[in-house]
């Protein structure tokens, strides 16, 4: 198992973590079994959007002794009300409500605190003045939360929280498809097949833009909806072609600041299949190949950070150089991590020959030899 630091929280998570839709429901053996399985592969972080009581306190003898070493990112602002989750900005049930959680769970303290489902900028608002923000100021003072997260679907929502500075953590859906979509209040239309009707191009460019600032400020993103909810696994996807597990996950964790990907298992063979990503071969990873071909949607011109540019004569890492330029446009300037980054790298765009292999081999058409002509203006070698 890989792990990467999970933004400038300090944390290092695994690349490949749990959501927990797939323990509702279910009982105390089959979340030991599902647990040893997954800790056997190296998992250290879940998701708990669910305020299901009976999940947490299965997820908490699951987890057991290795709670120091494992990471909780779980939500505020749910409650369970009648055998029933629901959203609320209601202080006196958030409040509670997470009070429970802490108590179900065996813990007196979750790693990251996320802000549940914040997707428009009136609930936005509610959060930053009704007291949510503050109460999780104040968790985080006293210690029950070492870091603010929050959830969302909506980039434009959430690069607003993100540039806030109230954010460490954002939770966002991420994958190929929905990735080509502009932002919307109704998260519905991620999943509608009308919103897939026209031929759809490249990036949406304040994806793009959260994906970039996020990098930029620290902001650790962790992955939900990679598979689109199961959708891109199957013949009906919205791209028009099914995809593998090993392709969606690798999409997402090449994207800017993406730390893991919380992988909503119903079985063990699901689990089997996540976790069979970090054996897996690089033409099983490849997704950029696959995306080439799709008979609806188009990433022509757009560097996918996929690497089939590689191998450069000149050792230049094509696709971390084009990265590092991405990020600098999306800000104006250098940001001085971004400018170290750069520095470390064993060979830089000066070192280009313009020999065009890296563009004979781009399944998009990136102009390559101009991206690495425009770095070498902007960082100066």
């Amino acid at each position: 198992m890989i792990y990467r630091n999970l933004g400038g929280t300090g944390l290092k998570v695994s690349e490949i973590g749990l959501g927990c839709e797939g323990f509702l429901e279910k009982d105390g053996a089959f979340t030991e079994r599902m647990f040893a399985r997954a800790f056997e592969g190296g998992v250290n972080v879940m998701d708990l959007y669910s305020p299901d009581p009976d999940m947490h306190v299965r997820v908490g003898r699951a987890v057991g002794g290795r709670r120091k070493d494992f990471v909780y990112q779980a939500h505020l602002c749910t409650v369970w009300q009648n055998g029933q989750y629901k959203a609320t900005r209601r202080m006196d049930e958030v409040v509670p409500s997470f009070e429970k959680m802490l108590k179900n769970l065996g813990t007196d303290y979750i790693d990251v605190g996320m802000i549940h489902y914040v997707d428009s900028a009136a609930t936005w608002k509610q959060v930053t003045e009704g007291g949510v923000a503050e109460y999780a100021r104040k968790l985080k003072k006293e210690g029950k939360i070492r870091h603010i997260g929050m959830s969302s679907h909506n980039p434009v929502v959430a690069l607003e929280a993100v540039k806030s500075g109230l954010v460490e953590v954002l939770m966002f859906s991420v994958n190929p498809c929905y990735d080509l979509l502009p932002g919307d209040e109704d998260v519905d239309k991620l999943f509608a097949e009308e919103s897939y009707e026209k031929p759809l191009f490249n990036l949406d460019p304040v994806r793009e833009e959260l994906y970039e600032t996020c990098q930029r400020l620290g902001v650790g993103i962790t992955v939900m909806k990679v598979y689109g909810g199961g959708d891109l696994l199957t013949d009906s996807s919205p791209a028009g072609k099914a995809l593998t597990p090993a392709q969606c996950i690798h999409y997402a964790l090449t994207r800017p600041a993406v730390s893991s990907v919380m992988i909503g298992v119903h079985s063990e063979k699901e689990l089997a299949d996540a976790l069979a990503y970090e054996s897996a071969s690089v033409a099983e990873k490849d997704y950029a190949s696959v995306f080439a071909t799709f008979p609806k949607i188009s990433w022509k011109g757009h560097c996918m950070y996929c690497g089939h540019c590689a191998p450069c004569p000149k050792g230049i890492d094509v696709a971390s150089v084009t990265k590092f330029l991405n990020l600098s446009k999306a800000q104006g300037s250098v940001p001085e991590t971004v400018r170290e980054h750069y520095a470390a790298l064993s060979a830089k765009a000066g070192d280009c020959i313009a020999c065009g292999a890296c563009e004979k081999r781009c399944p998009f058409g990136v102009k390559v030899i101009e991206n690495m002509r425009e770095a070498k203006r902007i960082f100066g070698a």
